[in-house]
């Protein structure tokens, strides 16, 4: 007798957790297979501190055949979904096609980066949401300051030292924040300037809404802007871009910032292949039960960034976007899963926030861990305390790392391994670099 084939696709936060939590569950009596372009779980809250040289690429990413050891890895993208057939259409590393046919699918697709009709964004800003875009950024920011210490004209140094963040959510006050701290380390080792003729580098980060971090609590919210003021970011809330250049950035108060450096980070959308499923969507989200399934399709379940699920601790809305949920669902997701093929009973998926926790670089943070605001070096403690225990793999490394940062000086080399056009704003993967005649997927 043959055994069921549970196909989960993606391995993100939800992907990653549903992933193990089925395996471990079932163990040998069900095949679980993985479909996900690389062979690594990103523990994407630290990409930050990769692009701000604090840690190394691998530190960030866990393997996933270590991790995941009773779970088949297939390496590709996945295309399309053929839900009568029950099949999953994907595209292999070297562009060859492959097939999955299922008896169970598990949708963790994720996000990408969120666009908005602004011109000039996708051809002159970069995302972040992958390894190739920490990499780029990381050495392009060391680039610029170099650049700007070699005798270039005053207004081509002025804007090479300034670097312009948009969106003041979760990614983009870390990455401000890191951003500043990398920027004056940079410029201290410049000899060309002086210690008396130092400019310092500038960051804006601007938002539309009326605060940083508009989607976490106040007191978070303010302990952030505080420390970012002093740190000496130029914070613009109630403020966007309205047109990208070459030369900078045009806000829509009119101002013009001279900039060679726009970094989006606005905010997230569901991966394009949500929307082609053919199924029922919420906000460009699969919409899925309390128990993770699709309606009509009770050999389907979503979770995580693709799936609209209902929160049942507040009734009418759907839970947000974040880390913390799809790790949940995913685990969810997988026992529900392991349920439908009789191994316990399946539950609605339920939680209530635990609090968050802001990395602002150096020993400042912001957290508020089950409601209780901390901030300042106990916040930065709690913060890196509960990285560690979140990620499921690489924890000595990335302390060895954070150790390595506090008593010695920064590492500022450009590597020169991922250009510009490698990594496009508008892209359907942003965990893989785009390559010369590699198959182009982009959405």
């Amino acid at each position: 007798m043959s055994r069921s084939r549970v196909v989960v696709v993606g391995a993100g936060f939800a992907g990653f957790h549903a992933a193990r939590t089925l395996s471990r569950t079932v163990r040998d009596e069900a095949e679980v297979v993985l479909l996900n372009p690389t062979d690594y779980f990103l523990y994407l809250p630290l990409l930050p501190q990769v692009a701000a040289g604090i840690l190394e690429p691998r530190r960030v990413t866990v393997s996933l055949p270590d991790t995941l050891p009773r779970v088949r890895l297939v390496l590709g993208e996945a295309g399309t979904v053929d839900l009568d057939e029950r099949r999953v259409h994907y595209t292999d590393p070297e562009g060859a096609p492959g097939v999955l046919a299922y008896d169970r699918l598990v949708l963790a697709v994720g996000s990408v980066n969120k666009l908005l009709p602004v011109p000039g964004i996708a051809e002159h800003a970069h995302g972040f949401r992958g390894i190739p875009e920490a990499l780029y950024l990381r050495d392009h920011i060391t680039r610029q300051i170099e650049l700007a210490a070699t005798g270039a004209p005053a207004e081509a140094s002025a804007a090479r030292r300034t670097f312009v963040v948009v969106g003041a959510g979760y990614t983009g006050t870390e990455v401000a924040a890191q951003g500043q701290l990398f920027t004056d380390a940079l410029a201290r080792k410049q000899r060309a300037w002086g210690k008396g003729s130092r400019p310092r580098p500038r960051w804006v980060l601007l938002d539309i809404a009326d605060r940083v971090l508009p989607e976490l609590d106040p007191r978070l919210s303010s302990t952030a802007d505080r420390v970012l003021r002093r740190r000496g970011v130029d914070v613009r809330t109630g403020t966007s871009v309205k047109e990208a250049t070459r030369d900078g950035a045009l806000l829509d108060d009119g101002e013009f910032i001279e900039t060679r450096t726009i970094i989006w980070c606005v905010g997230v959308r569901p991966d394009p292949l949500v929307s082609e499923v053919g199924l029922a969507l919420e906000r460009g989200r699969l919409l899925v039960d309390p128990k993770l399934t699709v309606p009509g399709h009770p050999e389907v379940f979503a979770c995580g960034d693709a799936a609209a699920v209902p929160d049942l601790t507040r009734p009418g809305e759907y839970t947000p976007m974040t880390a913390q949920h799809a790790s949940r669902q995913g685990k969810a997701a997988g026992l529900n899963v392991a349920a439908s093929l009789g191994h316990g009973e399946q539950r609605s998926y339920e939680h209530h926030d635990m609090g968050f926790a802001v990395d602002l670089g150096g020993v400042q943070a912001a957290a508020n861990p089950m409601g209780v605001p901390l901030s300042g070096p106990l916040a930065g403690a709690v913060t890196r305390g509960y990285h560690l225990a979140a990620m499921p793999g690489n924890r000595v490394r990335v302390a060895a790392d954070w150790l390595l940062d506090a008593v010695l000086p920064r590492q500022s080399v450009q590597l020169g391994l991922v250009r510009s056009w490698s990594v496009p704003l508008d892209t359907a993967s942003p965990e893989l670099a785009r390559v010369p005649g590699g198959p182009d997927k982009e959405s």
